[in-house]
Parts: C-alpha cells; structure tokens; sequence
C-alpha cells in the first residue's frame, strides 16, 4: 500500500531515482525540467524543504511499499484559504487509481490539516488522465487556459464538496 507522505531531506534519493526513470514519460505531457535539474538536484531538494517551512508551499511523495517514488504531489501558492494542486506519477503507477487516492488524501490533508477551502489545479485537454483524475475527486472546470501552447482547463474544487 502506498503512502503520502510530506516531502523531507530522506526522500532525496528515491526522488531523484522517480524523476530520472520518468523523465521522458513526463516530458510528453508536461515541460522537462531541463538537466541543471539532476546535476544540481540536492541543491534543489534542499531550496524545496526550505521554501515548504514558509508554508506557501506543500510538497508530498507518494511512497510505495517498498520505498519507491511513484508520485509527487503539490499545494503551492498557498494563501487566503486557497491553493493550486499539482501532480505526477510514475509512467508504472498509472491506471491503477494511485492519482485519484492520493488527490483524495491531499484534499483531505489541505483541508484538515493545512486549513484550506478550494484548491485550483490546470491541465491540459489532451492529459485525459490528469482531467479524469480531477473530475472523479469532484474538480469541475471553471475556465480555459493555455499551457506552453496548448490548450488547457482551469479546476477548481470547493473543499467543504470533496469527495
């Protein structure tokens, strides 16, 4: 069974592990990270750690059973109630409900734990995944949006709703 878990310094290694065999898989959907992100990639984890004690921001891993990587879920912009959901999972976790669980729990989290009311996600049409992980967790479009040239949806999900 997999587990949220708030991002911290040990996550490192298994972090860098997910991003690097998901490199590709993600570029096709969403923009590389470029390689300055992997060769200075401790340095990055540290500045992350650091920028989530201001709480603005709220990072989490999804660990699996054997203390793999299989997502990276975000709350960034946290402010005045509200915040923007962002994710990705690994190429291998995916079709199995892993996103939608763990956007549930994250809901749950913002909610219970971080105080929050609506969160707010984008993505774009043609990430049939992303967009029905959303509309299951109870995310309905507000708007259109266009993400590095292509056409997207803005989300958003009133927290007193989720399911």
């Amino acid at each position: 069974m997999a587990v949220l878990e708030r991002l911290r310094p040990d996550h490192a290694p298994a972090l860098l592990v997910f991003e690097r065999e998901n490199r590709g898989y993600f570029a096709a959907s969403v923009p590389d990270r470029g390689d300055a992100y992997f060769s200075d990639f401790a340095e990055r984890h540290q500045a992350l750690l650091d920028e989530q004690e201001t709480g603005t921001i709220r990072f989490h891993v999804l660990v699996g059973e054997g203390g793999e990587i299989l997502g990276r879920f975000n709350l960034i912009d946290v402010a005045d109630g509200g915040a923007e959901l962002g994710y990705r999972v690994a190429e291998r976790a995916t079709g199995r409900g892993v996103a939608t669980a763990a956007v549930r729990e994250l809901c749950r989290l913002a909610r219970e734990e971080y105080g929050l009311s609506r969160l707010t996600a984008v993505t774009t049409l043609d990430n049939a995944g992303s967009r029905a992980v959303l509309g299951r967790v109870g995310f309905g479009v507000v708007g259109s949006v266009t993400l590095d040239g292509r056409a997207g949806a803005a989300y958003e999900l009133d927290l007193g709703l989720a399911s």
